[in-house]
Order: structure tokens, then sequence, then C-alpha cells
């Protein structure tokens, strides 16, 4: 299990809340001490840059974005995730607990 989880987002990201719901639902499958939860925002597109920010919201394991590749662009904007409903603004429960259970 993760030590540290990060939820990055842009101000006034409308999908910050559902991320927070499925990071929560995903963590309360997990026996033992529950990781650091951190919520940071992004205040413009240069600290996105220098962050490597890939849109809002991002869920960081351990400082490590599982949901975005090598080729995934820093953006200042809304992200969106492929889950198993379709397309949505924050990964699946299902996903979550996956990232956090991976390596």
């Amino acid at each position: 299990m993760a030590d540290t989880i990060t939820i990055l987002h842009t101000p006034g990201c409308p999908n910050v809340a559902l991320v927070r719901q499925r990071l929560a639902d995903a963590l309360a499958r997990f026996s033992g001490p529950a990781p650091r939860v951190v919520v940071e925002e992004v205040a413009d597109p240069d600290e996105a840059g220098r962050r490597g920010f890939h849109g809002s919201p991002a869920l960081l394991v351990d400082g490590v974005d599982p949901f975005a590749g090598p080729e995934t662009p820093a953006a200042f904007a809304c992200r969106t995730y492929r889950t198993e409903t379709g397309v949505e603004g924050a990964p699946s429960v299902d996903q979550i607990v996956a990232a956090l259970t991976a390596g």
C-alpha cells in the first residue's frame, strides 16, 4: 500500500469530490493503516508544466501518476479517464484499487 496519495486539481475542478469519494471507497477495501491523503491545488499552467501535471483531477500514488503514460503531456485542463462504464471525470474505484496494489 502507498504511504501517500495526492489528489492534484485545478481551481474549481468539478471532479475533485468524485475522485475523493472514489478514493475513500477504494481505501475502505483495505485493512491496516490508511495512507496519508494530501489534496493540492495546481494554480496555473506554469506550475502544471513544472510538476508534470496531466490534468485535473490527478491521483498520485507515492508521487507517481499511475493513470498517465510517458507520452501524456502536461496540461492545465480537465482530465477524463476511461473506466469500465465509459469516460468519466475520475478513475473508477476498481481502477484506484488496482493502482494502489500494483508494484
